[in-house]
């Protein structure tokens, strides 16, 4: 198999024990000879770990996870030392050198920040590192939070180009109800693309319900993700053309078993790679700030036939933004067909929508672009 470059995502719920908190020192130690294995095979790996608030909470003594932002990112900045240098200690056992690479969504968003990100991860990796990824708690303002660190190695994965993503969990795959419960249910081995949303609110409405969809829960007290949010992230990824696993993190070495072929955890096609990096940065490095909804007609204009969004074909505009930034294209029940860039701010848009390109300096009073969003800056999700 020709060289893969792999991103492995491992959950707090993985690493740490879920009663006491205390890190699981046999299963890092089985992530680390896993990943060196896949390095030996020649794969470029980048590793996204959680954990730095859990350790940083048993460092301290607390019982369970603060709640208060400001708290929260003080015990990170105690955990995420400890964290990276017990990866330092096992990596560096087996003479791998390790990197830490902390990231803030705002890394993303500025498109000389997203090149300099991308630009170090390619140097590592060439010089053979493995970058340790995790969200920089201590700094991070709640509206460019990552939120949890499956939405972060998603995008780090759409970032690097990888090929593949693992999600490693608690649990061995997906199954179509909580199978202590009901012996009909069904594994999931392999979702396509197009599945991806149904499957995301079937298993979202039964989590509400207190349904269990893996083999063995979601999440603990110490971590922050569940189930939707890794197929939030195979969402992300598998659209940005990188295949996507989640797979139980007690067996880091069924990675290289699924590299060759083997059937374990639950895949998720990808679709074929964008070649364009700065399609890819609209659609997964901003954070959209606002919503432009469209008739059935600019849908199919934007979508099937790849034009720029044009005033005339806008309804209505939700939140507020600036020209030049990220907006989320909706169609008119409210479903996210698209993301763009925007040439006009959110309060310059409800005085041209509906109208035709031509009467923008007569209701604006100055000769703005034809177009709201341009082609080249909208992206079809």
């Amino acid at each position: 198999m020709h060289p893969q470059i792999i991103v492995i995502k491992i959950g707090t719920s993985s690493l740490s024990d879920p009663e006491s908190g205390d890190l699981q020192l046999a299963t890092i130690a089985k992530l680390v000879e896993a990943i060196v294995h896949l390095r030996r095979e020649g794969h470029s790996v980048v590793l996204v770990s959680s954990g730095a608030v859990g350790i940083g909470c048993g460092r301290l003594g607390l019982k369970q996870r603060p709640r208060k932002i400001s708290k929260k990112q003080a015990v990170a900045a105690v955990g995420q030392g400890r964290l990276i240098r017990i990866y330092d200690d096992f990596f560096g056992s087996l003479q791998q050198p390790v990197a830490q690479v902390l990231l803030t969504r705002g890394n993303l968003i500025q498109r000389q920040h997203y090149m300099n990100v991308h630009a170090t991860f390619h140097e590592l990796l060439e010089m053979g590192v493995v970058p340790i990824v995790n969200e920089n708690d201590t700094v991070a303002v709640e509206e460019l939070k990552f939120g949890d660190n499956d939405t972060l190695s998603a995008l780090v994965a759409s970032l690097i180009e990888a090929d593949w993503l693992f999600l490693l969990t608690d649990v061995d795959r997906l199954y179509s109800d909580d199978p202590r419960q009901n012996p009909d249910a069904k594994p999931i081995e392999f979702v396509e693309h197009s599945d991806l949303q149904e499957l995301r609110q079937a298993i979202g409405e039964k989590q509400a319900l207190g349904v269990q969809v893996g083999a063995q829960g979601g999440g603990t007290q110490w971590g922050t993700g569940g189930m939707t949010t890794k197929l939030d992230a195979a969402r992300i990824a598998s659209a940005a053309g990188v295949r996507t696993v989640i797979t139980r993190g007690a067996f880091p070495d069924r990675m290289s078993a699924i590299l060759n072929g083997e059937n374990f955890g639950t895949q998720f096609a990808a679709q074929p790679k964008t070649v364009n990096a700065r399609k890819r940065w609209i659609a997964y490095g901003m954070v959209p700030i606002g919503k432009i909804f469209l008739d059935d007609g600019a849908v199919k204009a934007v979508i099937s036939k790849g034009r720029s969004l044009l005033p005339a074909g806008i309804t209505q505009v939700e939140g507020r933004f600036e020209a030049n930034e990220s907006v989320s294209i909706c169609d008119r029940n409210g479903k996210e067909i698209a993301r763009g860039i925007s040439n006009y701010s959110s309060s310059d848009i409800l005085r041209i929508l509906g109208s035709q390109s031509e009467d923008i300096p007569k209701l604006l009073g100055f000769d703005g672009e034809e177009t709201v969003i341009h082609r080249d800056n909208l992206v079809s999700l």
